[in-house]
């Protein structure tokens, strides 16, 4: 048997299965690669905040922290910001608290505030479906990751993105010439070199009949950005089918640092930290001053301070000189919320080989660093994916009809329709 052919039917149906997912996965990636632009533009209520002549300067973390309390008694404010790009809001997530009585708006709500004057701006249930521009985009976030199904929606996309992946591998060896003893047979040019054989693949046929331009945009298409579609394929892997990405990358000899995830839950949720938060935040610092000192990275920015009640942990994480992404930092401490013992630390970067691709893989996904130049490659990345995902289809049903035709033109008089 043929190889050729086999890989080829097996490109059609994995491309087949695939391609709703890629379609609505690539539609929306394309819009989030502006996400903070566009939810800003829609949400300016929100999501922008500028000082005032009688405020200049942004109140402290965990005075806005006490606002948030003051006006969401029935909450649990485990979520501090400690800094927010100028211009804009802080945004706190807040959860019902235990043993509240009455039923809480929505389980998790994010709350934004006026940095500069402590003002509660509003607040909304992300991915929520409801009517209003401040929905839009995390709404389509939501689509993008689970296809707004949650657990299950998220399990599909990850075994689309798993047959994706595999698929990038099919689809650039399909566009590869084939060999010159099969080019002899079909009156191919032999005396043509590997790579002018391969230059037609990387050509669009303008002025060749829909199907040439549909099978040239489809071919050629894949193949300028294919180091772009795999990094989105595989990422898309590790954040929505973690245990297969895991496992891959453990076979192929990466470690990965323990996450707080690791650590064991408390029978009972703790609600409130033995430490105050004024206590928790300089222990934070403290601890992660020394990690700084002790592995060669220095401390940019602070960003969060959050408490975990099931394990009675806190954790602070900033921007470091190890982080890939530069809206937000991944680098962390986490420690007991009672005796501010270290538990762990947690490095984007330069720690284990696992972290570092998978921190570089999220960082190019999520159009998080280099500014617009990577946003706008994302971008079109997602709209090439849906525009592959249409063409494949249209490919096929070519290809489909003309089988058919084909089948009934050689079928005996007697047998036709």
């Amino acid at each position: 048997m043929r190889l050729r052919p086999v890989i080829g039917r097996l490109h059609r149906w994995i491309g087949l299965a695939t391609a709703g997912f890629l379609l609505v996965a690539g539609l929306t990636g394309a819009l989030l690669a502006w996400y903070d632009e566009l939810d800003a533009l829609l949400a300016p209520s929100l999501l922008t905040a500028h000082p005032s002549p009688g405020a200049a300067q942004p109140l402290d973390a965990l005075a806005l922290r006490a606002r948030v309390v003051q006006a969401y008694p029935q909450r649990q404010v485990n979520h501090v910001p400690l800094s927010q790009p100028p211009g804009r809001s802080a945004v706190f997530f807040v959860a019902p608290a235990p043993g509240a009585t009455g039923k809480p708006a929505s389980p998790v709500a994010q709350v934004l505030v006026q940095p500069y004057t402590g003002q509660v701006l509003g607040d909304r249930v992300l991915g929520q479906a409801a009517l209003g521009a401040r929905y839009v985009m995390p709404f389509i976030y939501r689509l993008h990751h689970s296809l707004a199904l949650d657990l299950a929606g998220t399990l599909m996309l990850g075994a689309a993105a798993l047959l994706w992946t595999v698929d990038c591998f099919i689809g650039l060896w399909l566009t590869l010439p084939a060999a010159v003893a099969s080019q002899r047979r079909t009156g191919g040019t032999a005396g043509k070199s590997w790579l002018r054989r391969w230059m037609p693949s990387w050509w669009v046929r303008w002025h060749g009949g829909s199907y040439k331009l549909t099978f040239d945009l489809h071919r050629s298409g894949g193949l300028w950005i294919w180091a772009m579609l795999f990094v989105l394929a595989w990422s898309s892997v590790a954040f929505n089918l973690a245990p297969a990405y895991d496992t891959v990358m453990a076979r192929a000899g990466l470690s990965f640092q323990a996450t707080t995830r690791s650590l064991p839950m408390r029978a009972v949720p703790q609600d409130q930290p033995g430490l105050s938060w004024h206590q928790a935040l300089e222990t934070g610092r403290l601890l992660m001053e020394q990690q700084a000192s002790s592995g060669g990275f220095s401390v940019l920015r602070e960003d969060l301070l959050y408490y975990d009640p099931r394990r009675a942990l806190f954790s602070y994480y900033v921007r470091s000189s190890l982080d890939v992404r530069e809206r937000v930092g991944r680098t962390l401490v986490a420690f007991d919320g009672n005796t501010g013992e270290l538990r762990l630390a947690w490095l984007p970067t330069g720690a284990a080989g696992g972290d570092t691709i998978t921190s570089w893989l999220a960082g190019l996904h999520m159009a998080a660093r280099w500014g617009w130049p990577l946003q706008a490659l994302v971008s079109v990345a997602g709209l090439v994916v849906a525009m592959l995902s249409v063409t494949g289809v249209l490919v096929w049903r070519r290809k489909r009809i003309s089988r058919r035709r084909a089948k009934s033109a050689s079928a005996p008089a007697s047998m036709r329709p």
